[in-house]
């Protein structure tokens, strides 16, 4: 595919990319030679190929799922500034947000 330097430059602008008038030649040929490799992957037959998302097949580790019931309220409001302790837990004590 052949471009030509208004095209490119129109593209450098709708990219909001400032490319200097002497730069556009060296463009031109640069992006020509990218749509032409483009046009030369495109004729690949692929029918029958899945796609790939890496070139490396593995499976994610996955934890078990188990309930965990917590019940370390103790624990985690033991350092804090304020707390109330209300029957078997501990609560943070935080000022009023809504009035």
């Amino acid at each position: 595919m052949s471009l030509d330097k208004a095209t490119v430059a129109r593209v450098a602008t709708l990219a909001r990319i400032k490319v200097p008038d002497e730069e556009l030649d060296k463009m031109v040929r640069e992006i020509s030679g990218i749509m032409t490799w483009i046009e030369q992957l495109r004729e690949v037959d692929t029918t029958g190929i899945a796609p790939m998302t890496s070139v490396v097949e593995h499976v994610l580790n996955q934890r078990a799922d188990q309930i965990n019931d917590g019940g370390y309220a103790d624990d985690v409001t033991r350092n804090a500034a304020d707390r109330v302790q209300l029957g078997d837990g501990a609560f943070f004590v935080v000022p009023k947000v809504i009035e």
